[in-house]
C-alpha cells in the first residue's frame, strides 16, 4: 500500500450536517450471485476492475497526487450502516468445536446484508466510500444546490434497507440489526424532514424524481450500461491507473489478484494479532494543519509494519482522532513471535508519534485471538475486513486507556517477553466488551533492569515428576561425573523446539545439581537478551556476586566492594557503574579508557573472580534459551570454558541463521554434549494427561486422540487438553469396578488406558488414592474437531512461509486426509506434473511437514514410538572428510527427491497442520476435491492381490449400489473376475473335478493308512510349491492392511464429508470385517461404532441392500463379542443377523426341535447333491450365505459352551445349518471349512464315527482340488485346522506332523498372520512331548516373524512359551526379568488387550512363578489381573491353557493358606475342586489340557486330606499322559507322585534354589554332559488340613 494516498481519503470535508435512524432485522435464506453473466465475468475477471472493486468512486476517478497528501473540499451527504450481532456471531463461528463450520458460513452470513445494502446504495447513486468491520459508510457527492434532492433521495434509500430486512428472523439464533444514519443540513428541521417525507404529496412522482437526481451523479451508469451497478465494473486496462489504484489497496489483495486465487481464498477464521493506534490532534478541526502529521505517522507506522509482515487494514477519522487499524497474521502474512513483533512494533509507533509535535496523544490497545479475516460487500465493490470480539477490545482499550500501550491478557501470555515489559492495570468496565480479563501497560525495554528478573520459571507443580526425559537425565548425571572428577569445563547443550518442554529438564536438572560441594546459578533468556551487548554475563555475574536480589543501588555498590576488594584496585570500580547500574565516582584512569578497553578490562576482572569462586565452590551455569545469548556473551563463555572449570548446561531452540563463531566453538568442543531432544513416548503423553487432570484413567478414545495431536510434543498435548476443557466435553466421575455384571456392547472393552503403576502423583488430595476417571461427552467426534487457536497458529505459520505452490500441495494432501498416497496427491492438484510433484514433495519432507514410507510397515512401525533424543557429535561432523557427501542443498535435494520416489505413503508430521490446511478450503471446493479423491480410491477399494482382490465381506459390493464410477461390461467382468467368480464354463469343469463319492479312502481303510496317505500328499504339496515353475507361490506379501489403511479408510472419510451416508456405511462395514481379519478387535469396534451412528441416521430405510448392511453389521458385532469372550452378547447380535438375513434361528425347545426335522432333511439332501451340477446362486445370494455361514460357525460354539444339556441340541442344529448354508454356496473353500467344523462339533459331542466321517469328507474335497491360488491356501488351511484339532484331542505326535507341514506352507505362501497360528500350537505340541530342540527351532521362527512383521501376538506366545519353559522344562530360553519387562510394555496393546487367552496365560504364568517364590504380594498383582480375563470364555486351546494356569496358582495360594491355618482354607478347597471338575466336564475344554486339571485336582485332594479321591485323579492323569504322549505332565506328575509318598522335608525356599540353578538353553546344548532338566521341577509341598472333610 502506498500510504502516501490514505489521508486524501480521510480529509476532504463535507458541510452538511447529516441526521436519520432506521434499525430492522431478518432471517431469509438467498444466495449471493458474485457474478451475472458470462460476459460480465470477462470484464470482472481485469486486474483493474478487481482493483475498483476494493476502492470507492472517489479515488477511482478521482485526481489524487502521489507525492504528498491531499486534501479536497466538497458538498455532499453521507449515510453510515452499521449492522450489530456479527461481532457475537464472529466469536460464536470461531470458538466452534467442529470443522464444519467457519469463515464461510460467516462469510455468507454477513455479505447477505452486506451486498443487499451495497446493492441498494449504488442503486440510488451512492458511492460506498469505506467498510469497517460489519459497516459501511456511503457518500452523496454533489453541488451544495442539489443537496435537498439528494437528502430526500438518501432517507428514500434507507427506509427502502429498512424494508429489505424487517420481517426477517435473526440468522443464527443471534440478534442481528441493521441500523442506519444520516446527516441532514440543519438540526432544527430534523423532525420536519422525516415527517414530511414520510407524508409525501399524493402528487409526488419518485420515478421522475430519482432519474431527475442521478442526472446529478457523475459516475452513475446510463444507456448501455443503464443496468450495471457500477461504471467501474467495465473499466479499460490502463497501466497508469492501475498502478496508482494498486497503492490504495493492501498487499494481501494484490497478491491475489496477482495469483488469480479465488476471491474466497482469504476469508477464514483466523488467529491473528491487532494493533490499534490513536492519534488526537493539538488542533482537531484543521484538516490543513493535521493532514501532514496523519500522512508522517502513516509513512512510519506502514514501515514499522512492514518489517514484521504486518499490514495497516483501515484508517478512520473521527471526533476523537485519527485511529489506524493494524494486524499480524493476514492469510500469507504469517510469521514467528507475531506478538512479540507486534508489541515490539507499538512501542516503536508510540516512541515516535509521540514525538510528532502537532499529535496531543498517542493511544495504542494490542489484542490476540481469533477473528474473522475475509472479504465482505458486493461483486462490485467490496473491502479486505476483520470482524471479531479481540478487534472491539483493541478499540476499547486503545480509548479506555488514553496516552499508553495496553495489551490483553493473552497479548501479555503469548508474548516471550520478560514480565518488566509489563505493568498490570486497574480493570475498567469498556463498552460492548463483558470481559476483557486483566489489561496490561506494555512499557518497552526498561536498561534499567533489576537482575532477579531473569530466574530460570516453570509451572510445573512442586513434585511434579518429570515424565519421558529419563534418558535425557542420565546425560546430565553422567557429564556431573565427568565434570566433578576432572579439573575441565564441561558443557551440556539440550537443543528442541518450542513446547518440548526444554525448562522442564533444565528445572529437574537445577534440582539435582543441588549441593554443599557446588554453586547452581540459573538463568532464563528472552528474545530482548539478544539485544542487549553482554547481558546474559551480566545476569550470570550478578547472581555469582549476589547483586540478583539488592534492592537498591547502594546494597549493590557495597555488596561489590566486600567481593572484589582483593581482587581489583579502587579506582577501577567504576566500570561496574554501567553494568551493575551503581553510582562509583568515576577515575581518572577509567575515564580516559577507550569503551573497546573497558570492556576488555571488565572481561578479565569477571575471568578473576570466577577464577577466585570456583576454588571455593564449583559453579554450574544453567541458561535457558541460550539462542538469546548475545554475540559478547558467546565470546565471553568461549573464553570462560577454556580457563576456569565450570559445568555449563544450556537449553534451545535451533539457530534461525548461523550462530555466531564463539557459539559454533563451544557446540564443536571435545568437552561438549550436545543433545537433540525427541519427543516423549505415547505412555508418557497418557500419564502426563492422567496427572493434569488428577484422574487415574481416561478413555482409549481420548488417549488415541492426544497421542497423534500431540505428536509428543508436551505443549502441544496441553493445548489440545485446554481446547477440550475449554469446550467442556470432558466428564468426570468414579473408577467402576472392572468386573462388570451387565456387559453391553457400549462397555464391552476396558474403555480407559491406565496411568502407570508406581508412577508418583503430585496432584494427590490428602493422599488419598485418585479414584476418578475421565470420560467423553455424548456422541463428540474428536476427530472432527477444530485444532486450539495457539497451535493453528504455529501451523498458520509454517504454511505462510511456504511458496504458493507448495501451500496448495499441503492443502490438496489435507483432503486426502493425515495419510495420503502420491498418485492420489497427483490426481488431485491442478495442472502439476510428476516432477514438480516429487520437487515439492522432497522440499516439503525436508522441511518436516511430511514423513515419507516406502510401505505401510514402516508407517506403522514410526507410528509406535515417537522419534527419541539423540546425541549430536558436531566436532566429528567437521573433522570429517566431505568426499562422497551431497556438498550443498541443491545435492541434497537430488538426494532427497531420489527417496521420494521410492516412497509410497507419505504423513503429515503434525495432525494439526492438516487439520488447519484442511479449513482453508471452501465448502464447495471441498466436496469437489472430496469427490475427486473418491472417484480414483474406489477401484483399489478391495483386497490385495494376494488375497485375489475380493471385498472384506464376501460379494459386498454386489449388495449396496456404491460406484461412482461408470463401468463398461470388459470392467465388470475384469472386477469379476477378481472377485473370484468364474465364467459358466469354468463352474462346469470345477465341479466335474470335484469327487462323487468315496473314490480316495475306501470304507475299510485303516487309519494309519489314512494319516500316511493325508502326510504324503501334503508333502507332494510341498515339494511342487517349491519346485515347480507354475504361478502356485505369490511373489508378495499380503498387501490388505496398506489398502485398508490407505483406501479403504480414507474412502469412508470422503464420503462421509460428501454426505453420502451409505456409502460411508458400506466402507465402515469393510474397515470393521478388515481389522478382524487382522485381529484387532478394539479397531473393529470403533468403526462398527463409526457405522452404527450411520445406520442410526438411515433407519427408515426398508431396502433389500439396507437390510443385508444392517444384517452384516450385528454379525460383524457378533464376531467381535465371540472374540472377546462375551458369549451371551454375541449370541445376541448374532441372532438378531440370521433374522435380518431372513433365517431365525430357533428360541425355545419346540421351534428347535421342528426346525431341527426341517433343516435334518435339507442337510442330507444338498449333501447328497453336492456332486451334482446345478447353476451357482446370484451374487447377493452368495453374499447372504457366507453371512449365514459366518453366524452358523459361531452360533454352534457358543451353545457348546453352555453347561446345560439342551444346549448341544442348538449346537447341533447351527452346525448342521452352516454346512448346508456352505453347501449352497459351491464353494470348495466355505464346504471344506464346514465339513471341519462339524467334525469339531462332533469330537466335542462325544460322537466318535461321525467325526472322522466328515474329517475324511474334508480331505477328499482338498486331494482333487488344482494347486494354484485359492486351491494352494485350501490345501494348507487343511492341514493347519486337522493338525490344530489333533492337539485338542491328544494326538500329540499327528499334531506335530502336521503343523510342521502346514507352517511350511503358510511360510511359502508369505502368510504370516495365519504362520503365527500354526507356530503357536505346534510349539505346544513340542514342548508337551518335551521336544526341547524342535521347540527351540519353531520359537525361533516365532520370535523372526514377531520382529520382521512388528506381530505383537507372535512376541506375546514367545514370551508366553518361555515362561512355560522356565516353569516346566527346567532351563531357560529367555529370562524372566525379560519376560516381565515385555508384559509391563505391551499389556495396554490395544491388539494383545482383547485377546484374552494370551493376556491371562502370560499373566497366570506370572501368578505362579511368585507363588512358587512366596512372593503373595507379586502373586496378587499378576492374580487379580487375570482374575478379571477369566470370565471372557473363549472355545480356543489358548483360553483353556490360560485357565489351566490361572486355577494351578489358586491351588498353590490354597496351600499357603493351609499352612496359614486360614479359616477359609477348607471353603475356598471346595469351590476350587469344584471349579476344576466343571473346566473337565466342560465339552470345549481339550482333552490335551485334562492331564493337568487331573494333576491340580489330586493336589488339592491332597491337600484337603482326601487320599482316595488324589489317589483316583494322580493315577487318571498319568493313564492319559501315557495315552497322549504327553511327557512332559507324565514327567511331572511321577516326581509328585514320588514326593507325596515319601518322607522327605521339603524347604520353603526349594523354587528360589531350582531358579538360581536352571541352565540356559544355550548352557544344556553346549554341556559335554548331559543335564538332567527334568529334575528342575517345581515340587508340589503338602500341607494336609487339619480338618478334612
Amino acid at each position: 500500500m502506498n500510504v502516501s494516498q490514505l489521508s486524501s481519503i480521510l480529509s476532504f470535508s463535507f458541510q452538511r450536517p447529516v441526521r436519520g435512524l432506521c434499525a430492522v432485522t431478518r432471517q431469509q435464506s438467498w444466495t449471493f450471485v458474485w457474478n451475472m453473466n458470462t460476459q460480465r465475468q470477462v470484464l470482472q475477471d481485469r486486474a483493474i476492475v478487481k482493483l475498483a472493486a476494493h476502492l470507492p468512486d472517489l479515488i477511482v476517478y478521482g485526481d489524487f497526487s502521489p507525492e504528498r497528501h491531499s486534501v479536497d473540499y466538497f458538498d455532499g451527504v453521507l449515510m453510515f450502516v452499521d449492522i450489530s450481532g456479527f461481532t457475537a456471531m464472529t466469536e460464536k463461528f470461531s470458538t466452534a468445536m467442529y470443522m464444519d463450520r467457519g469463515a464461510e458460513q460467516l462469510v455468507e452470513i454477513l455479505n447477505y446484508y452486506i451486498s443487499a445494502i451495497v446493492e441498494k446504495v449504488l442503486i440510488f447513486g451512492g458511492d460506498i466510500l469505506k467498510f469497517a468491520g460489519d459497516s459501511l459508510l456511503a457518500l452523496w457527492k454533489v453541488e451544495r444546490r442539489q443537496l435537498k434532492n439528494i437528502i430526500t433521495l438518501v432517507i428514500k434509500c434507507s427506509l427502502e434497507i429498512h424494508g429489505l430486512f424487517e420481517t426477517q428472523e435473526s440468522e443464527e439464533g443471534l440478534d442481528i440489526r441493521v441500523k442506519i444514519g444520516k446527516l441532514l443540513r440543519k438540526r432544527r428541521c430534523c423532525s420536519s424532514w422525516i415527517v414530511n417525507f414520510l407524508r409525501p404529496p399524493s402528487t409526488f412522482n419518485f420515478d421522475e424524481f430519482f432519474t431527475k437526481c442521478m442526472t446529478y451523479m457523475d459516475y452513475y451508469p446510463s444507456g448501455d450500461h443503464k443496468d450495471l451497478l457500477r461504471l467501474a465494473c467495465i473499466l479499460e486496462s490502463n497501466p497508469e491507473l492501475e498502478s496508482s489504484l494498486q497503492k490504495y489497496v493492501m498487499e494481501s489483495i494484490l497478491k491475489q489478484i496477482d495469483d488469480k486465487q479465488l476471491r474466497g481464498y482469504l476469508s477464514e477464521l483466523r488467529p491473528v494479532t491487532i494493533v490499534f493506534v490513536n492519534l488526537m490532534f493539538k488542533e482537531q478541526e484543521k484538516a490543513e494543519v493535521i493532514g501532514s502529521a496523519i500522512q508522517d505517522a502513516c509513512v512510519y507506522i506502514n514501515s514499522v509494519l512492514r518489517v514484521f509482515r504486518g499490514q495497516i487494514n483501515k484508517v478512520f477519522m473521527f471526533d476523537k482522532g485519527c485511529s489506524f487499524l493494524c494486524v499480524f497474521g493476514f492469510p500469507g502474512e504469517k510469521a514467528p513471535d507475531e506478538v512479540t513483533h507486534a508489541l515490539e512494533s507499538a512501542v516503536d509507533i508510540f516512541d515516535f508519534c509521540s514525538q510528532v509535535h502537532k499529535i496531543h496523544t498517542v493511544s495504542i490497545g494490542v489484542a490476540s485471538g481469533i477473528v474473522f479475516c475475509g472479504i465482505v460487500g458486493h461483486s462490485v465493490r467490496h473491502e479486505y475486513t476483520v470482524i471479531g470480539q479481540k478487534v472491539n477490545i483493541a478499540a476499547r482499550m486503545m480509548m479506555y486507556y488514553p496516552g499508553i500501550v495496553t495489551c490483553d491478557s493473552i497479548t501479555y501470555n503469548s508474548s516471550n517477553l520478560p514480565a518488566y515489559f509489563f505493568k498490570e492495570l486497574p480493570k475498567k468496565d469498556m463498552k460492548g466488551v463483558a470481559d476483557s480479563g486483566p489489561v496490561y501497560q506494555c512499557l518497552g525495554l526498561n536498561e534499567k533492569v533489576m537482575f532477579g528478573m531473569a530466574y530460570l520459571t516453570s509451572n510445573r507443580k512442586e513434585g511434579y515428576p518429570l515424565l519421558g526425559r529419563d534418558e535425557e537425565i542420565k546425560y546430565f548425571m553422567s557429564t556431573m561425573r565427568e565434570f566433578l572428577i576432572s579439573n575441565c569445563s564441561r558443557v551440556l547443550m539440550y537443543e528442541g523446539l518450542p513446547g518440548y518442554g526444554k525448562s522442564q529438564i533444565l528445572m529437574e536438572i537445577e534440582r539435582l545439581a543441588q549441593s554443599k560441594n557446588h554453586r547452581t546459578i540459573a538463568i532464563a533468556l528472552t528474545k530482548v537478551s539478544f539485544h542487549q551487548n553482554f547481558y546474559t554475563i551480566q545476569i550470570l555475574m550478578a547472581n555469582v556476586l549476589g547483586l540478583d536480589t539488592c534492592k537498591h543501588y547502594k546494597e549493590r555498590q557495597s555488596n561489590l566492594q566486600n567481593k572484589v576488594k582483593t581482587l581489583l584496585d579502587e579506582k577501577f570500580y567504576c566500570l561496574f557503574n554501567d553494568i551493575f547500574h551503581v553510582q562509583f565516582p568515576i577515575s581518572r584512569a577509567v575515564s580516559t579508557m577507550s569503551t573497546l578497553r573497558r570492556q576488555k578490562e571488565l572481561e578479565a576482572l569477571f575471568m578473576k573472580i570466577l577464577k577466585q569462586t570456583v576454588k571455593e565452590k564449583r559453579i554450574i551455569f544453567i541458561i535457558d534459551e541460550c539462542q538469546f545469548v548475545d554475540s559478547a556473551s558467546w565470546a565471553f563463555l568461549e573464553e570462560l570454558i577454556r580457563t576456569v572449570p565450570v559445568f555449563i548446561i544450556m537449553s534451545l531452540s535451533p539457530f534461525l541463521d548461523m550462530p555466531c563463531a564463539a557459539a559454533n566453538t563451544i557446540m564443536k568442543n571435545r568437552n561438549t554434549t550436545y543433545i537433540t531432544l525427541g519427543a516423549v513416548q505415547p505412555k508418557d503423553i497418557r500419564n502426563k494427561v492422567c496427572l493434569d487432570l488428577n484422574i487415574s484413567g481416561i478413555p482409549k478414545e481420548l488417549n488415541s486422540y492426544l497421542v497423534e495431536g500431540s505428536c509428543g510434543i508436551p505443549f502441544y498435548c496441553e493445548e489440545l487438553l485446554k481446547n477440550l476443557e475449554h469446550h467442556r466435553v470432558l466428564v468426570f466421575q468414579p473408577m467402576e469396578s472392572e468386573e462388570k455384571a451387565n456387559v453391553t456392547w457400549n462397555n464391552l472393552f476396558k474403555n480407559y488406558t491406565k496411568l502407570t503403576e508406581g508412577l508418583k502423583t503430585a496432584t494427590l488430595r490428602d493422599d488419598k488414592e485418585i479414584k476418578e476417571v475421565c470420560n467423553l461427552t455424548g456422541d463428540v467426534r474428536l476427530k472432527n474437531l477444530s485444532p486450539p487457536a495457539s497451535l493453528k497458529e504455529i501451523s498458520l505459520v509454517q504454511l505462510d512461509s511456504m511458496s504458493l505452490s507448495h501451500q496448495m500441495l499441503v492443502r490438496c494432501a489435507a483432503i486426502i486426509g493425515l495419510t495420503f498416497t502420491p498418485d492420489l496427491l497427483f490426481e488431485i492438484l491442478p495442472c502439476w506434473n510428476l516432477k514438480m510433484m516429487i520437487k515439492a514433495l522432497a522440499m516439503l519432507v525436508k522441511s518436516n511437514i511430511f514423513y515419507c514410507f516406502r510401505n505401510g510397515k514402516e508407517l506403522r512401525m514410526a507410528l509406535k514410538q515417537n522419534a527419541a533424543s539423540f546425541e549430536v557429535h558436531y566436532r566429528s561432523l567437521s573433522l570429517k572428510p566431505t568426499e562422497g557427501i551431497p556438498h550443498g542443498p541443491q545435492e541434497e535435494l537430488q538426494e532427497l527427491e531420489s527417496e521420494v520416489i521410492e516412497c509410497h505413503i507419505f504423513r503429515f508430521c503434525r495432525p494439526v497442520m492438516q487439520k488447519t490446511a484442511y479449513e482453508l478450503w471452501l465448502k464447495d471446493q471441498k466436496k469437489a476435491m472430496h469427490l475427486k479423491c473418491a472417484c480414483f480410491l474406489e477401484e483399489n477399494a478391495h483386497k490385495c492381490n494376494r488375497c485375489r482382490s475380493g471385498d472384506f465381506i464376501p460379494y459386498h459390493h454386489f449388495t449396496v449400489d456404491i460406484r461412482l464410477n461408470t463401468l463398461d461390461m470388459d470392467t465388470i467382468r475384469k472386477m469379476a473376475k477378481s472377485q473370484g467368480f468364474k465364467a459358466e464354463e469354468e463352474i462346469i469343469f470345477s465341479k466335474i473335478e470335484i469327487p462323487k463319492k468315496s473314490e480316495i479312502f475306501p470304507e475299510n481303510i485303516s487309519s494309519e493308512e489314512i494319516r500316511e496317505k493325508v502326510l504324503s500328499f501334503f508333502d507332494a504339496t510341498i515339494v511342487k510349491m517349491r519346485t515347480s515353475e507354475a504361478d502356485i507361490i505369490p511373489l508378495e506379501s499380503c498387501q490388505c492392511e496398506d489398502i485398508l489403511e490407505v483406501v479403504t479408510m480414507p474412502l469412508a472419510h470422503h464420503f462421509l464429508a460428501l454426505g453420502e451416508k451409505n456409502k460411508a456405511l458400506y466402507y465402515f462395514l469393510e474397515i470393521a470385517s478388515a481389522y478382524l481379519i487382522l485381529n484387532d478387535n478394539y479397531m473393529a469396534y470403533v468403526y462398527l461404532n463409526e457405522g452404527e451412528r450411520l445406520l442410526k441416521t438411515l433407519r427408515n430405510e426398508k431396502s433389500w441392500s439396507h437390510m443385508f448392511e444392517s444384517a452384516t453389521f450385528y454379525s460383524l458385532k457378533g464376531q467381535v463379542c465371540f472374540n472377546m469372550g462375551q458369549m451371551t452378547l454375541a449370541k445376541k447380535m448374532l441372532r438378531k443377523a440370521l433374522k435380518l438375513l431372513n433365517h431365525n434361528f430357533p428360541s425355545n425347545f419346540i421351534s428347535l426341535f421342528l426346525q431341527t426335522h426341517v433343516e435334518s432333511n435339507r442337510f442330507f439332501h444338498y449333501v447328497d447333491q453336492q456332486a451334482q451340477e446345478s447353476l451357482p446362486p446370484g451374487k447377493k445370494r452368495l453374499a447372504q450365505l457366507y453371512q449365514q455361514t459366518t453366524c452358523f460357525s459361531l452360533l454352534w460354539r457358543i451353545y457348546t459352551l453352555n453347561e446345560f444339556f439342551h444346549y448341544k441340541y442348538y449346537a447341533h442344529l447351527a452346525a448342521m445349518m452352516q454346512v448346508k448354508s456352505a453347501l449352497e454356496t459351491q464353494d470348495n473353500f466355505q464346504i471344506i471349512k464346514a465339513y471341519l467344523d462339524y467334525s469339531v462339533h462332533h469330537q466335542l459331542a462325544g460322537y466318535q464315527g461321525m467325526w472322522s466321517k466328515y474329517e475324511v469328507m474334508a480331505i477328499e474335497q482338498i486331494i482333487n482340488i488344482p494347486l494354484k491360488g485359492q486351491g494352494i491356501e485350501i490345501v494348507t488351511y487343511v492341514a493347519d485346522t486337522l493338525g490344530y484339532n489333533k492337539l485338542l484331542t491328544g494326538h500329540l505326535e499327528l499334531a506335530i506332523d502336521l503343523g510342521s507341514r502346514a507352517q511350511t506352507m503358510w511360510g511359502l505362501l508369505q502368510n504370516p498372520n495365519n504362520r503365527y497360528k500354526v507356530l503357536t500350537w505346534l510349539s505346544r505340541s513340542l514342548f508337551l512331548r518335551n521336544r526341547h530342540k524342535q521347540l527351540i527351532q519353531t520359537l525361533g521362527w516365532l520370535w523372526d516373524l514377531s520382529v520382521l512383521e512388528e506381530h505383537i501376538l507372535s512376541k506375546a506366545i514367545f514370551y508366553f512359551a518361555c515362561m512355560d519353559i522356565m516353569l516346566y522344562s527346567g532351563f531357560v530360553y529367555r529370562t524372566f526379568e525379560e519376560c516381565l519387562e515385555f508384559i509391563h510394555q505391551s499389556e495396554d496393546n490395544r491388539i494383545l488387550n482383547f485377546h484374552s487367552g494370551i493376556l491371562l496365560g502370560l499373566y497366570s504364568c506370572m501368578a505362579v512363578w511368585y507363588a512358587r517364590l512366596q512372593d503373595w504380594d507379586c502373586f496378587h498383582v499378576f492374580s487379580n489381573k487375570a482374575k478379571n480375563l477369566v470370565a471372557r470364555k473363549t472355545p480356543t486351546a489358548l483360553y483353556s491353557q490360560g485357565i489351566c494356569r490361572y486355577l494351578e496358582g489358586q491351588v498353590l495360594y490354597l496351600q499357603k493358606q493351609i499352612e496359614e491355618h486360614s479359616e477359609w482354607a477348607q471353603d475356598a478347597g471346595v469351590v476350587l475342586l469344584k471349579n476344576l471338575e466343571t473346566l473337565v466336564a466342560q465339552n470345549t475344554t481339550a482333552i490335551i489340557f485334562h492331564p493337568r486339571l487331573y494333576h491340580l485336582m489330586a493336589y488339592v485332594c491332597l491337600l484337603m486330606g482326601n487320599g482316595q479321591n488324589c489317589d483316583l485323579f494322580l493315577n487318571t492323569a498319568l493313564q492319559l499322559s501315557e495315552t497322549q504322549g504327553n511327557m512332559l505332565e507324565k514327567c511331572w506328575l511321577s516326581m509328585n507322585k514320588e514326593w507325596w509318598y515319601s518322607s522327605s522335608e521339603l524347604s520353603k525356599d526349594h523354587w528360589h534354589q531350582t531358579v538360581l540353578s536352571l541352565p540356559s538353553w544355550e548352557k544344556v546344548m553346549s554341556s559335554k554332559v548331559s543335564l538332567d532338566i527334568q529334575r528342575n521341577k517345581f515340587l508340589m509341598r503338602v500341607n494336609i488340613l487339619d480338618n478334612p472333610f
